[in-house]
């Protein structure tokens, strides 16, 4: 089983930045492919962000050259550094791993307002 739990988020400036992070509890975290998925009111998910075992990450057109994934290993842990941030961005945030099922956190807000 693998629990997660996000932290972080909150309100950030267009411009400004903020970060996420997200805690598993697990004893697997090294062979997770670990991601970030989004969803703002009235939308679809989307994904964000993924991260390999290996460290190689991907990103949505949307966010690429802003956010920044990485993880810990050794603190069970991948993050979500968001720079340049813009309102499209608010949102729910939601950290994923994925190994032999999809597992979910529950969620957290992001809001990006002037």
């Amino acid at each position: 089983q693998v629990q997660l739990v996000e932290s972080g988020g909150g309100l950030g400036q267009p411009g400004g930045s903020l970060s996420v992070s997200c805690l598993a509890s697990t004893s697997i975290f090294g062979v997770l492919i670990m991601g970030w998925y989004r969803q703002a009111p009235g939308k679809q998910r989307e994904r964000v962000a993924v991260i390999t075992t290996g460290g190689t990450s991907g990103y949505a057109d949307t966010v690429k050259g802003r956010f920044t994934i990485s993880r810990d290993n050794a603190k069970n842990t991948v993050y979500l550094q968001m720079n340049s941030l813009k309102p499209e961005d608010t949102a729910i945030y939601y950290c994923n791993a994925h190994y032999d099922k999809d597992y979910w956190g529950k969620g957290i807000l992001v809001t990006v307002s002037s």
